[in-house]
Parts: structure tokens; C-alpha cells; sequence
């Protein structure tokens, strides 16, 4: 006899590890797309897999689907997801996260004239861009554009909001 268990694993926020968001932009057929990347190093208490479990655990219990659903946050008012631009930084706000990065200007002008950046928060862990750290373009392109990081993350039309109203 073979049976399931509905017992829901407790999240701990030790788990996720080192979590951190990068700005970039790239081109997009209708014009320059602001991105943030959010993703764990995979060092926490119980590594990379653990970080995985987690991530997928907060992003599902904040309602943001995993796969190749992109979310429009502009549509989803009550989404605990935010977006503030301020002073050149992005700073991304949700339960268990709040972080804040240094956004280079094109990304401030993609932003501008979009009113929001895509948000892709990856659920496997990134060890080789440790905040602080340059990362490499290509770096960058393997990690956030392989299809394994894509399929298994977060996708959200994240509306940017300022101070200034």
C-alpha cells in the first residue's frame, strides 16, 4: 500500500540562504527591458537544495507562479511584491525579502519609459555571483537565460514606483 503525505513542510527563512537582486537591462523588440534578478547563493542551513525548496515555498505562498507564467503586477493590486526607484536603486519588497541594488542608467531610463521592470526571481541558486561582485555578461546571460533557470522561476511585470509620486 502506497501513501501520500498532505503534511506541508514549515518554511524557514534560514533556508533561503544569501538572497540577492541585480539590475539589468537588455533588448527587447519594442525597446530597451529593465531587469531584476532575484537569487539565492544556496548557503543556507541546509544548501542549495534547501534554498530551492524554500524559494519555491515563499514565492508560492505570496501568489507569484513558478514557470513560464508571467504575472502582470499592474493587474494584481493586492500583490505583496513591490518595485521602488529612488536615488538610482531599485529596492524589491516582499515578505522575507528587502533588497535594495544600485541600477546602472540605462536601466533607469528603460524603467522610465516603461513604468516597470520584469522581474524573474529564480528558485536555483546562483553561488558564482556573490553581491559586491562583478559578474560577467556572459555570466550573466548563461545564468538568466538558461532554460532550467527560466522554467523554474518567478516571472513578474513589476510596476516601479517612486517617491515622487
Amino acid at each position: 500500500m502506497t501513501s501520500t503525505s498532505s503534511e506541508t513542510r514549515r518554511f524557514r527563512a534560514a533556508d533561503l540562504g544569501t538572497l540577492a537582486v541585480m539590475a539589468f537591462s537588455g533588448e527587447a523588440p519594442d525597446g530597451d527591458m529593465p531587469y531584476l534578478l532575484a537569487y539565492s547563493l544556496g548557503d543556507g542551513e541546509g544548501g542549495a537544495g534547501a534554498s530551492t525548496v524554500a524559494i519555491e515555498e515563499l514565492l508560492r505562498s505570496n501568489g507569484l507562479p513558478i514557470g513560464d507564467t508571467l504575472l502582470d503586477g499592474s493587474r494584481q493590486p493586492s500583490l505583496p511584491l513591490t518595485l521602488l526607484v529612488e536615488a538610482g536603486q531599485a529596492v524589491v519588497t516582499m515578505p522575507y525579502l528587502n533588497a535594495q541594488c544600485v541600477v546602472p542608467p540605462e536601466w533607469l531610463v528603460a524603467v522610465g519609459e516603461r513604468g516597470y521592470a520584469y522581474f524573474l526571481f529564480a528558485t536555483r541558486a546562483w553561488p558564482e555571483a556573490e553581491p559586491g561582485r562583478p559578474v560577467a555578461p556572459e555570466s550573466l546571460a548563461a545564468f538568466a537565460g538558461d532554460e532550467e533557470t527560466l522554467l523554474s522561476a518567478a516571472h513578474v511585470l513589476l510596476p516601479a514606483r517612486s517617491l515622487r509620486g
